[in-house]
């Protein structure tokens, strides 16, 4: 295999200087017209690349943007990272992903590895394990932007883009109540973490203030089969529940497993509504109501942010995504 050209390779066939190879590709006006096409054209027929790890060693700048996240196959962070990439390359920038697989000593290695390659700024949604920041925060003194998303710390001084994640569950509540909705199954994610926390709060409140008699039994499942297996609980008994609640996409598909498990219609046996990012519940018949938390949105504001903070920002921000109720038929 043919090793990629180089500058030098370049100006000893022109019998130009480097510097001058190197200002003609970078259209440096003191090169003349006939100097830059002759230059670009070897370059082009010997499919010259400027060596990428020369110019971050010479620059400190890597161009590359990590991100952190659980996994790369949620729906939620797929089209999270599809926002950023479309804005990095917009930008000159390109992306370095990177799993956790919800891990915390995974993410902490991988988060190394980040280091390593001197990411110019990273992008992390935490695991719900991730207790110990500090690692996180010396990214400060290395000179590289931290913004959280998503799953973000209890910890204030930092950048956070969240969803709305109260208003979110109040409007869940808030459309199951208008339907006179009594007996609930409302499940949540790992109580760990700061969004699960928050949307249970939200929700609770809302339900207690506006349908006090309603009687609520809350979950926490911590993946789909667990989601599954609650709701399919829930459902056998004597009293189930008129209406599930769902804080995410994994956990509306083992609700709506165990749901059509025994048989039951939407929303004739029971009503549905979950928080999601619009994917999943288009997948069912009737479609399921959804309060809409976009991880397309949430992708373009982060990244935003990140570049106020590359171009030398040091405030620190928590800024949100509105949500809003998509109507289905499953209410």
């Amino acid at each position: 295999m043919r090793q990629s050209s180089t500058l030098k390779e370049l100006s000893e066939i022109l019998n130009l200087s480097i510097s001058t190879v190197s200002r003609a590709l970078k259209d440096h006006p003191d090169i003349s017209e006939e100097s830059k096409k002759r230059v670009r054209e070897l370059a082009l027929a010997l499919e010259y690349e400027p060596n990428a790890y020369a110019i971050q060693l010479r620059t400190n700048e890597s161009k590359v943007l990590g991100i952190l996240v659980p996994s790369v196959a949620n729906f939620f962070y797929d089209s999270f990272i599809s926002a950023v990439e479309e804005e990095a390359r917009s930008t000159g920038y390109s992306v370095f992903i990177m799993q956790s697989g919800d891990d915390a000593q995974v993410e902490l290695n991988s988060l190394k590895l980040l280091k390593r390659n001197r990411v110019t700024g990273l992008f992390v949604a935490i695991t719900t394990d991730t207790n110990d920041l500090q690692p996180f925060l010396k990214l400060n003194e290395l000179n590289i932007p931290l913004v959280f998303f998503d799953r973000v710390p209890d910890y204030e001084n930092c950048n956070k883009i969240c969803l709305a994640d109260k208003a979110a569950a109040a409007i869940a509540a808030e459309a199951l109540v208008k339907k006179n909705k009594k007996r609930i199954l409302a499940l949540f994610g790992h109580p760990n973490l700061t969004i699960s926390r928050k949307r249970y709060d939200s929700f609770k409140d809302t339900y207690e203030r506006l349908s006090p008699d309603a009687t609520v039994e809350y979950g926490f499942p911590l993946n789909t089969e667990e989601g599954r297996v609650l709701t399919l609980n829930a459902i056998e008994r004597n009293d189930p529940p008129d209406a599930v609640f769902c804080m995410g996409d994994l956990i509306l598909i083992g609700a709506m497993q165990a749901i059509h498990e025994k048989g039951l219609t939407v929303p004739g046996n029971i009503s549905v509504i979950s928080i999601s990012n619009g994917f999943i519940p288009m997948l069912y018949n009737p479609k399921i109501t959804y309060v809409e938390t976009s991880g397309y949105k949430l992708g373009k504001l982060a990244f935003k942010r990140m570049m106020n903070c590359v171009a030398g920002d040091s405030s620190v921000q928590e800024l949100t995504i509105d949500s809003l109720l998509v109507q289905g038929g499953s209410l």
